[in-house]
């Protein structure tokens, strides 16, 4: 099962489980679009590609919760 990471890595934009716009390599490193589009769609953590992340409907939350941890380091 997918993590479904709260935001992007890059811009710590939120990225909603239930919402497209969210871009994921292999590793579920996590994106949103306008950061992916400036990446060529490829991760720099590893160089896979980046591919679009499917969405979970709200109403499997309670089951299958996505993650609460955020990736965003802010700027170094």
């Amino acid at each position: 099962m997918l993590e479904m990471r709260p935001d992007c890595e890059r811009c710590g934009t939120d990225l909603p489980a239930e919402a497209p716009g969210a871009f994921i390599c292999s590793f579920e490193c996590t994106f949103c679009a306008e950061c992916a589009d400036g990446l060529d769609e490829l991760c720099p953590n590893c160089g896979g590609e980046l591919l679009d992340r499917p969405t979970r409907a709200k109403t499997h939350h309670a089951k299958c919760p996505p993650s609460t941890q955020r990736r965003f380091r802010g700027p170094a």
